[in-house]
């Protein structure tokens, strides 16, 4: 991963607001101000996450929550990952899928689970 490459979990209202031109693109339906205030009520009540990779600017982001199930014990789950557009196939959205998986064995997860729409073929070729 070249050095100027930095991954870091959003946690100010700027962090949060910088991730939103690329999340908005795979959310289109979210403006500005309902994402910033959905994210952080999304990160009080049910421990979510928005990591973001900044390559001279916000590349990729992924929205991601640790929880438990009886059935299964600690898991993963992996709600948003994209890249910004143009920006595609130049290794961002591997590099941030990476860190959550190590996130996740950081976290002692048993299992990463992964939500995406039956319609998204180009997501699903990504993840395979």
């Amino acid at each position: 991963m070249p050095i100027n490459r930095k991954i870091n979990l959003a946690q100010t209202d700027e962090e949060i607001q910088n991730c939103y031109p690329v999340m908005v693109e795979l959310r289109p339906h979210i403006s500005a101000d309902e994402f910033l205030t959905q994210v952080k009520r999304q990160m009080n009540e049910s421990n979510f996450k928005l990591v973001y990779l900044n390559d001279e600017g916000v590349k990729a982001v992924g929205g991601f929550r640790v929880s438990e199930w009886l059935s299964g014990g600690k898991y993963l789950e992996i709600e948003d990952l994209a890249a910004k557009d143009g920006e595609r196939s130049k290794g961002y959205g591997g590099t941030l899928f990476d860190w959550i998986v190590e996130y996740a064995k950081r976290e002692k997860c048993e299992q990463i689970k992964l939500v995406s729409h039956v319609k998204r073929f180009a997501a699903h070729r990504f993840y395979l």
